[in-house]
Parts: C-alpha cells; structure tokens; sequence
C-alpha cells in the first residue's frame, strides 16, 4: 500500500458515493487509475465493505452500551460467537484481554430494551457475568486514519 492508497482510502472515507473521476482527480489519478486502484483494494481485503453512517436516534436506537461478559468459555468459538451474532442489537464483539472475555458494543432504544437484550446475553452458553457501561453522550467518533503510515499488508 502507497500513499496514493491511503489518499484513495481517505477520500472514499470521507463520502464513497463520489464518482471515480472525483475519486481520480483528488488524488492526481485518471478515473480509469482509481477505479482500477480501489478494485485492487477490494480484492485484498483492505476495502471490507462500502456502506452509510446512519443517525442512531434518527433510527431509534439511541441507547448505546458497552458490555463486558465474564465467561466459563472461550467467546471466539462458533456456539458463542453463533449465539451472540443472532442478537441484532450486538453491533460489535471483540474478545479482550483482562477481567472479561469479550467486549460487545449494543445500540437500543429504551433501558428496558438494553435490559432484555442483557437477558437473551445471559442465555448464552458460558456466559457468567456481565459489566455494563451506558454511554450518556458521544462528543465524536472518527474513521480509522489511513493516511498515518503503518505496516501494509
């Protein structure tokens, strides 16, 4: 990966709906180059997906939360991972290292919906415990920073 991969990455970060000639001329391609460049982004896996950043509370889903879960199980294992996948308020899941096992973000509408989903987490195979943390208000959020330079694959 060049620094005209990170340019093209932080272009489409900034608004992917642009079309490739925009895309081209932004960072000193032709629209052919940058089309054939984010091609090649895909196709390795650097470009996961292409998708929209939607308002939460616009979409009802005001109430975020991260939760620890204490385990008696290794989380990654597809029962687990299977059973915490199938509850769609879990929007991420990463296994940590410390006092918990995994690390799962929830977005929901109401508490007493965050409470339910806490229960249907409890129903899973190996999970002990749980620590949640609500969040009163988020002052940002930011993309990943493609343009600092780090390894490539």
């Amino acid at each position: 990966m060049d620094d005209v991969d990170r340019a093209l990455l932080a272009e489409l970060q900034a608004d992917a709906t642009q079309p490739y000639a925009a895309l081209g001329k932004a960072v000193g391609l032709s629209a052919g180059s940058a089309h054939e460049r984010v091609r090649k982004l895909r196709e390795r896996g650097v470009i996961r997906r292409t998708t929209i950043d939607v308002e939460p509370t616009a979409v009802g889903r005001g109430v975020l939360s991260f939760v620890m879960l204490q385990s008696n199980a290794w989380m990654g294992d597809p029962p687990t991972r299977d059973a915490l996948a199938a509850i769609p308020e879990i929007q991420e899941a990463h296994i940590i290292a410390g006092s918990a096992s995994l690390l799962v973000k929830i977005r929901t509408s109401t508490p007493e919906q965050l409470q339910a989903v806490l229960r249907r987490v409890f129903d899973v195979n190996g999970v002990t415990g749980t620590q949640t943390i609500v969040v009163l208000e988020t002052f940002f959020e930011r993309p990943l920073n493609v343009t600092d330079a780090g390894p490539t694959r």
